[in-house]
């Protein structure tokens, strides 16, 4: 993720442009591919006088929703896969079905489906983090279902037929999953944040992205000029517009290079540069990439969205499997993170006024210890198969008692390495005590921002105080570094953070030991580290610090940094 500031600069005279939120870094120039607007229901539909068959025809329709979906996760490429399947369960959930059904002797079946995907989403709103990230899939659900009740086409992204900018309102995961990189040049929507599915999706195929561009109003066709790192779009750009950008973007690739060095800065402390991935898949793509290892692998898909927990050899197989893929560079494995905001059916421990704030992570492995034991027993088992270098993590860590109580668990089944997330303010500010019983810290910057500022990551509105260059931020993380430093243990950030640029630098100067990124992030942090000395560094995560707010946070950096190599931060 780059800056999530709203671009400040003024346009040229004569020159119009939008502001939005930069998301992924790069320079495009291209014709706009429109998105249209999903169907709104009808409020003129009148009640259906034959209930039963009404209700027979919306369930007739989640069906075929939910069969289409699932068709297309069959041939779809693994990372686009679990998005497709995700729609496909919302839409085949019976009691979505039944609320709709309840609806219909009050409205026309189109309503009903909107009335009820709107009850439904603000459920899943309460309950924030994953639960929230839902969202998305269920308005797609809905939309998809609106149109097949309104005999009209089903809304989404057009094929691609020659290289283009695609502009939305939002883009719905099921469709932005499956989107041609070869073809798509930047993306560019309306709504979404700096830790949206827009912004996920642009750092995995590694082009441009602006969110949050309020005004947002093209028509198909229209010549679009996008900066992915300032989050200006510049509408019908002059031929002078147009050949600086291509410039700009050229340089950018230039400057990128193929190197493929461990990370280090230009007088050789090393940075480690690793890869966050989720899935089997992820790995076996990742581990082809000039990557040091894994900064974060998120366990969580072999968990979710079942009714009965993965059975110690069905995670033995895949932990084995993503080990064999990296060996023998190390692989950090974040143990379950889940409960309270990310419920799980075989591990419900009730209801939560304030779930995020809730029995989630190492939490919820204190109360269902069968739970975290199976996941440690079977990776002690992949352990035993590979000899790999393995480290093992805890999620949700606030005090030193909790992570002496996981240290002991990991320990005892002969792990190498165990450590903690740090992504609870209080672990931050006592890591010193919380680090003793550990081997390893890794920081989680999207939690530890919205848990510092108060502010709720899926919030788009709320994006200028989810920045991690928010300097209260930096001086969290400065502390979780002091305390790392000072017992010589290593610090990691696996947060969105980690594949910032310019970010990257002052993490370093922080004291952070290792970055972890999706891979095609990998070369610009590369590259930043390589021109700058630890020296360096330090002076830019000092003056960061200094700063009033995130936007003077950067710029004092970019003060500081090789102006060579500007538009990499």
């Amino acid at each position: 993720m780059t800056n999530p500031v709203r671009a400040s600069a003024e346009p040229d005279p004569g020159v119009s442009m939008l502001s939005g939120i930069g998301v992924s870094r790069g320079f495009a120039t291209g014709p706009a591919v429109v998105v249209s607007p999903p169907p709104a229901f009808d409020p003129a539909e009148p009640v259906a006088t034959d209930q039963p068959a009404a209700s027979a025809r919306v369930r007739a329709v989640l069906h075929d929703v939910a069969d289409g979906l699932r068709a297309r996760a069959e041939t779809a490429p693994d990372n686009a896969r679990p998005v497709l399947e995700a729609g496909a369960m919302i839409a085949g959930d019976p009691a979505l079905a039944d609320t709709i059904e309840a609806l219909l002797a009050t409205m026309g079946p189109t309503r009903a489906v909107h009335e009820a995907a709107g009850q439904y989403a603000a459920l899943l709103e309460s309950l924030g983090g994953y639960m929230a990230e839902r969202v998305t899939d269920l308005m797609d659900v809905r939309d998809r279902a609106i149109a097949r009740l309104s005999g009209v086409p089903e809304p989404g992204v057009p094929t691609l037929t020659e290289p283009s900018i695609l502009v939305a309102r939002d883009l719905a995961p099921a469709e932005t999953a499956l989107l041609d990189a070869s073809l798509c040049l930047a993306l560019v929507t309306e709504a979404g944040g700096p830790t949206s599915h827009t912004a996920i999706l642009a750092a995995q195929l590694g082009i441009p992205a602006v969110v949050q561009v309020h005004g947002l109003a093209v028509t198909p066709g229209t010549l679009l000029a996008v900066d992915g790192g300032s989050g200006q779009v510049i509408i019908d750009p002059s031929p002078e517009v147009r050949t600086g950008f291509a410039a700009k973007q050229a340089r950018r690739a230039t400057m990128l290079g193929d190197s493929r060095a461990p990370g280090a800065t230009k007088d050789g402390h090393p940075v480690a540069l690793l890869a966050n991935i989720g899935t089997l898949a992820d790995a076996e793509t990742a581990a082809a990439q000039a990557v040091e290892g894994v900064g974060l692998f998120r366990t969580e898909f072999l968990f979710l969205d079942r009714a009965d927990a993965p059975a110690v050899a069905e995670q033995t197989a895949t932990y084995t499997a993503v080990l064999r893929a990296f060996a023998p560079r190390h692989v950090v494995v974040r143990t379950l993170d889940a409960g309270a905001d990310k419920p799980l059916a075989f591990a419900d421990l009730g209801a939560e006024a304030n779930p995020a704030l809730g029995r989630r992570g190492l939490r919820l492995g204190r109360a269902r210890t069968d739970l975290l034991d199976d996941q440690l027993d079977a990776l002690a088992a992949a352990y035993a198969a590979t000899g790999a270098d393995l480290w093992v993590m805890a999620p949700m860590v606030a005090t030193a008692a909790e992570a002496a109580w996981f240290a002991e668990r990991v320990r005892a089944r002969g792990l190498p390495r165990a450590g903690v997330m740090i992504e609870v303010p209080a672990a931050a500010l006592r890591s010193r005590q919380v680090l003793q019983a550990v081997d390893f810290a890794s920081l989680g910057t999207n939690d530890l921002g919205q848990y510092t500022m108060a502010a709720d990551r899926l919030q788009g509105e709320l994006a200028d105080l989810l920045d991690p260059w928010q300097p209260a931020v930096l001086d969290v993380i400065a502390a979780a570094c002091a305390g790392a430093t000072a017992l010589g243990k290593p610090v990691g950030v696996c947060g969105e953070a980690g594949g910032d640029p310019g970010l990257a630098l002052v993490l370093a100067g922080l004291g952070v030991t290792s970055l972890s990124m999706a891979t095609p992030k990998v070369r610009a942090v590369r590259t930043v580290l390589a021109a700058h000395t630890l020296a360096q560094c330090q002076e830019m995560a000092a003056a960061a610090r200094a700063a009033t707010g995130p936007a003077e946070a950067r710029a004092a950096v970019l003060a500081l940094a090789d102006p060579v190599l500007t538009e990499l931060l």
